[in-house]
């Protein structure tokens, strides 16, 4: 590389990258649970160390651990699997509903003057593609899901090597006196990220069925479970979570119901996503909200609805590891969000 000119490089470097990217989307089918069950390892590390503190075997430990995923996995497989299921039935009820809800705002706005082409608005903007949209997401993770022992068992392996991997990172790149410091930071970032990011998601989501619980919308551990998935994608992921539990909350309860569901939503993301998560992550771990929506497309594109769920974590980890190269900070910054990192 060091003989050929800087357009060829750049070329060459193309090249590879797509032929990388390539790969992946033909194996998605076996990296999709991997990736997972890396995320699913990263953020169970923090408990392992928890029971280390003890001085509980590991091994001990990650029976624990992996016990307690199973428990809590199955047990919101049952109740979630189940509410898709019967949702799915009356998903054409709902379907119709929104559209006759839909029809009666444009006949009030025709009183006013304003005038609309029902059919072509409809066309335009079908209120019930908004739920789909948030169902198949739901149906596409299940499906990953489905491989569900593997993943578990990619988990246990991996949880085995963790307190190994910073040694194994270090020795592979020629640094066996452990003096590369950023080393340790970008392995450290990414846990320390997953951890709080998923412990804000699980109160984002416990939160959201709370309410939905308390005012009675039908499926609250669904839309739940959603809010906590869809808690990884900043800004767009909280919008398409809110939708579908705004819009049966107004199908089921009533217009009173889905104001305050929508007033819920967007508090319980404020306070998560504005004062509890810059507290314990600071903000200079932030991407900017166009880097969020390319990312969204870009991996959903390339690992499907996984892709999707975990687009921004994806793109953290990038943007860590090019912050711990001087080389690769410039484009760091050009992901971030133009503010000042708090260390």
């Amino acid at each position: 590389m060091s003989s050929l000119s800087g357009l060829n490089r750049s070329l060459v470097i193309l090249a590879s990258l797509f032929v990388v990217l390539a790969g992946v989307k033909l194996a998605s089918d076996i990296i999709v649970p991997f990736i997972l069950a890396a995320f699913i390892a990263i953020i169970c590390n923090p408990l392992l160390r928890f029971f280390a503190r003890f001085h509980i075997p590991k091994g001990l430990s990650i029976v624990l651990i992996i016990c307690l995923i199973s428990a809590v996995g199955m047990s919101l497989a049952g109740l979630v699997g189940q509410s898709l299921t019967d949702f799915s039935k009356q998903l054409p009820d709902y379907r119709e509903q929104l559209q006759d809800k839909f029809i009666w705002l444009v006949d009030m706005a025709a009183q006013y003057n304003i005038l609309i082409d029902k059919n072509q608005l409809i066309s335009l903007f079908d209120p019930g593609k908004m739920i789909d949209m948030a169902t198949n997401m739901l149906t596409g993770f299940g499906g990953v899901m489905a491989n569900l022992f593997l993943i578990i068992l990619t988990v246990v392996f991996m949880l085995f090597e963790a307190p190994m991997l910073s040694k194994k990172v270090h020795l592979a790149l020629d640094d066996p006196e452990m003096k590369m410091l950023q080393v340790d930071r970008f392995l450290e970032s990414i846990n320390s990220y997953l951890a709080i990011k998923t412990m804000v998601s699980l109160g984002t989501g416990f939160c959201a069925g709370l309410l939905l619980w308390i005012l009675d919308v039908d499926y609250f551990v669904l839309w739940a479970v959603l809010a906590f998935l869809l808690n990884y994608i900043p800004n767009i992921g909280s919008i398409i979570a809110a939708i579908p539990a705004v819009l049966l909350a107004l199908l089921t309860v009533g217009p009173l119901a889905s104001g305050i569901v929508a007033i819920g939503y967007i508090t319980i993301n404020t306070v998560m996503g504005n004062i509890i998560e810059p507290r314990f992550m600071g903000r200079g771990l932030g991407l900017s909200t166009l880097v969020v929506f390319l990312s969204l497309i870009f991996w959903g594109w390339l690992l499907g609805t996984v892709g999707m769920l975990l687009s921004v974590p994806l793109t953290m980890i990038v943007k860590i590891a090019l912050e711990a190269t001087e080389e690769g900070q410039w484009l760091a910054t050009m992901l971030g969000n133009g503010e000042v990192k708090v260390q």
